[in-house]
């Protein structure tokens, strides 16, 4: 078992449900309140693109480093 390449599978895993959240969000346009303020759609926009990448990144750097 490679520890290195199950840490970031794992968080590769966890970044694309992240991801899915967020992508979830835009479709329902439900709001979200942190504290007082309502953050605006184009936040999770941004954020499904950024966790999106880093979990595809993360799952090629565990297949590279498995072999």
């Amino acid at each position: 078992m490679n520890s290195p390449a199950t840490g970031l599978k794992l968080s590769a895993i966890f970044f694309a449900i992240f991801a899915l959240v967020h992508l979830y969000r835009l479709v329902k346009q439900f709001d979200v309140v942190v504290g007082s303020h309502r953050p605006p759609l184009c936040v999770s926009v941004v954020a499904l693109i950024v966790a999106g990448a880093l979990s595809i990144w993360m799952w090629k750097l565990s297949s590279r480093s498995a072999t």
